[in-house]
């Protein structure tokens, strides 16, 4: 299993890290498999998204804003509830294929973390088979 650090600046952000999960993957040396890559935290994602146009990045990130805004009325304890109902929707995890030493995607896919708690200091694990 290989773990990567992530250093946010934003309070939300998307970080594509396509690049350093095909790095781990092809430090695993399995050539054809499945990778997961989960995030431990619940105030942060991972998931499939678009990897060209940045313009979609700021939609998403706009319209889950709009759905659950930091500034919400939420009975959570904490000044952070969007976060997690935001972590939640999008997902901890996601499992990619792995053909010939690279995670099989679509032309336009990216595998993205995403922060909606930071700036932070995040982790994100990454176990090939």
């Amino acid at each position: 299993m290989k773990k990567i650090s992530i250093t946010t600046r934003h309070k939300t952000e998307l970080i594509n890290i396509t690049k350093e999960v095909t790095e781990a993957i092809i430090q695993s040396g399995i050539t054809d498999g499945i990778a997961t890559i989960a995030t431990p935290h619940t105030t942060g994602a991972v998931f499939l998204f678009e990897n060209l146009d940045p313009n979609l990045w700021r939609d998403l990130l706009k319209k889950l804003h709009e759905i659950i805004p930091n500034d919400g009325s939420y009975a959570h304890v904490g000044n952070n509830a969007d976060a997690h109902l935001k972590s939640a929707i999008m997902g901890g995890s996601v499992t990619v294929i792995v053909e010939n030493g690279k995670p099989l995607l679509g032309q336009w896919q990216g595998i993205y973390f995403g922060e909606f708690d930071g700036p932070r200091e995040r982790s994100v694990y990454i176990k090939v088979l």
